[in-house]
């Protein structure tokens, strides 16, 4: 009930900069395990619920609006990570073998975005799927297989458009250093 309560005020404030902060720390107490300030825009749906406690997101992560988090098994977002509009990570999954009388069974498999990745618009993560370091998954795409660190991947299911070389990614600019 707790968890309902918070994700439900987090998701109903207006998109102010002021109420930005003020979802964050409602995801936290919503149960999400959050370090460090990040940027989140919401709204952020979680199912099923009480999943929320399932949920972590490394410091100064940003979440775009309309993150959809299916998070029976763990999703762990490094830091510095850069997730776009409605991104969906899932980590349940239904097996293709039918039985008669029981259907098809349900897998439950973690996500995981290491640091400094960035997951485009539109995108969705499947079960058991590791998103490398500094990776870029294009918007739109259906990661089904991990990610290799410093690639870029696109399209359904994602496939591997290029490596991304260490110097030819921007330099990130650190809002607590600016000035100093």
């Amino acid at each position: 009930m707790r968890e309902l309560l918070f994700l439900t005020l987090a998701n109903h404030l207006p998109r102010l900069k002021v109420c930005d902060r003020i979802r964050f720390r409602l995801l936290r107490l919503a149960g999400m395990q959050i370090a460090g300030k990040c940027e989140i825009w919401g709204p952020v749906t979680v199912r099923p619920l009480g999943a929320s406690a399932n949920i972590s997101i490394g410091a100064r992560s940003f979440l775009n609006t309309d993150i959809r988090f299916g998070a029976p098994a763990r999703v762990s977002i490094g830091a510095r990570v850069q997730v776009g509009p409605g991104v969906m990570f899932e980590t349940s999954t239904h097996g293709l073998v039918y039985v008669s009388g029981k259907g098809r069974g349900t897998e439950f498999r973690p996500v995981v975005i290491e640091d400094e990745a960035w997951i485009g618009a539109g995108a969705i993560i499947t079960p058991g799927v590791t998103v490398g370091r500094g990776a870029v998954v294009a918007a739109g795409a259906v990661v089904i297989e991990d990610v290799a660190p410093l690639t870029l991947v696109g399209g359904v299911p994602a496939r591997l458009i290029s490596a991304i070389s260490a110097d030819s990614v921007s330099p990130v600019i650190d809002a607590d250093s600016v000035g100093t």
